[in-house]
């Protein structure tokens, strides 16, 4: 069940992307290649302005009307139906009719796109109307915001929606998935379902942030996972579930030093009551969740850093070309204090290039500069170079210990087949570290794609978030299988998950 969108979904107006890299010509590295299976978007009517034209449904372009003039000769706007990788706006008298024909006979629901490039920051927006629908019946969207000097409402930042679910916060609802077989682990070699969590709390009984827990080995003391506490004080631990072994807890104070090593052996997952030996200690057994008290202070942060990580394969011109035109926005709407901030995008073997990383900064300009280089291009198959990039920016040098640390992970795609211990190796290290891994699934993603991001967030004490069909952009989104949640505008939610993590600003 979902709630509504904030902010009202039906006043969301057309929005002109302004200033924004599309790939719409010719560039290197920049074609307009899809994955596979995916619908090529048909010819563009282009036009320039002043004295440009309009696409109207049902209409030959040759009999189009007349867009109002742009800022300067020099800008070009484009009208064109379908999907491709270019931006997309919806006008708000349409939104209803959108979401009314998803719903009704199954016909499909018009799209409605517009690109622009214009001078960067600039609130122009021509007039929009709809694509056609089947046979034409749709009425052309009314025009909006054709005034240039017109400013961009704040209600109107982004138009990409989605939603957010913790499954470490709903852990009797995520066993009680996998107990009636709704979802199955391991994910590309991720396997959440056997976690301990460990809430530590100093002796006044005040939780205890940012100290390492690890769970290791009873008789060598080898370390089986180690997690970093966040707010509540708490560590997620996850144990193999077929050894026949016995562990313990091992914490360490903010300057590393050993504070609490476990008195009583734990059974793994594995070891049944039964195969203990009557000489050991059986009274705590595998705990689903243990408190610890230990007597150390929380771990004093000064900075946050905040790394995005981008599937830059043909399909994901939509979240790409969001995330150039609203990047700016998002970070004038932290409030946290001390952030900086790392592009990293990827592909796959055989594009132009498998992985990209750059290093953390703040200037607002070097970072849309970074971002505005890249569009989407290449991929051709369905996984794409998800270990490569994992491994790279989880061992990156550029996490610093005194840091909290969170990681967006935007894609629509697996990882490789055969992969999965470079992929469970980075998870560790980036648990290891107290790196927050939040993927955001896109669109055109299937079920095992859903099932491997939430491995990815349970076992970094992260957040899922998926895109939803609530804006009428793009392909289809996979309806995850979760609970209730609240559909918001994907921008509210980046803003929110960095506000309630980073170090607050005094």
């Amino acid at each position: 069940m979902r709630k509504h969108i904030k902010s009202n979904q039906k006043r969301m107006t057309a929005m002109v992307m302004a200033g924004v890299m599309t790939c719409t010509l010719p560039l290197a590295g920049c074609s307009k290649e899809k994955n596979a299976g995916e619908a090529t978007a048909p010819d563009t009517v282009a036009a320039t302005t002043p004295g440009g034209t309009e696409v109207t449904p049902g209409t030959d372009p040759a009999a189009a009307s007349t867009l109002p003039a742009a800022k300067s000769d020099a800008d070009t706007h484009k009208v064109a139906s379908d999907r491709s990788d270019a931006a997309y706006a919806v006008a708000p008298e349409m939104v209803d009719r959108v979401a009314a024909e998803k719903s009704g006979d199954g016909a499909a629901a018009p799209k409605y796109k517009i690109e622009y490039s214009g001078d960067e920051g600039g609130a122009y927006e021509p007039a929009l109307r709809a694509d056609t629908a089947p046979g034409g019946s749709v009425d052309p969207a009314p025009h909006v915001g054709s005034d240039p000097s017109e400013a961009v409402p704040e209600d109107r930042f982004g138009i990409l929606t989605a939603g957010r679910w913790n499954d470490n916060a709903n852990w009797g609802f995520f066993k009680n998935l996998v107990s009636t077989e709704k979802i199955a682990f391991p994910a590309y070699g991720l396997n959440p379902v056997s976690r301990s969590a460990i809430t530590v709390k100093n002796e006044s009984g005040a939780a205890v942030e940012g100290v390492k827990v690890e769970a290791v080995y009873s008789d060598d003391n080898t370390v089986i996972w180690s997690g970093v506490s966040n707010t509540e004080g708490t560590a997620y631990l996850f144990l193999p579930e077929s050894e026949s072994r016995t562990w313990k807890v091992r914490i360490y104070d903010p300057e590393g030093r050993v504070v609490y090593t476990g008195a009583d052996e734990l059974n793994l997952p594995g070891k049944k009551e039964e195969d203990v030996p009557e000489n050991q200690t059986r009274k705590t057994g595998y705990p689903e969740e243990l408190e610890l008290t230990v007597d150390t202070a929380s771990k004093t942060y000064d900075e946050t850093q905040v790394m995005f990580i981008l599937d830059t394969t043909g399909s994901m011109g939509d979240e790409l070309t969001y995330l150039q035109a609203d990047f700016a926005k998002i970070m004038e709407r932290v409030t946290a204090a001390n952030v900086s901030y790392s592009w990293n995008f990827y592909r796959d073997e055989g594009d132009d290039y498998v992985t990209r990383t750059n290093g953390f900064m703040t200037d607002v300009n070097e970072l849309k500069k970074v971002l505005n280089k890249e569009c989407a291009a290449g991929g051709g198959d369905t996984p794409e170079a998800v270990a490569e990039i994992l491994t790279e920016t989880m061992n990156s040098k550029e996490w610093k210990e005194g840091s909290k640390k969170i990681a967006f992970m935007i894609f629509d795609a697996p990882p490789h087949v055969g992969t999965e211990d470079a992929i469970t190796a980075a998870i560790a290290k980036a648990a290891e570290q107290g790196i927050r891994l939040v993927p955001v699934i896109a669109s055109n993603s299937d079920r095992s794609t859903e099932l491997f991001g939430r491995a990815l967030a349970i076992m970094t004490d992260g957040e899922y978030v998926f895109l939803t069909d609530d804006s009428g952009v793009g392909d289809s989104h996979l309806e995850p299988i979760i609970g209730d949640y609240e559909v918001q505008k994907l921008g509210d939610i980046i803003v929110d998950i960095i506000n309630e993590f980073a170090v607050k600003a005094e």
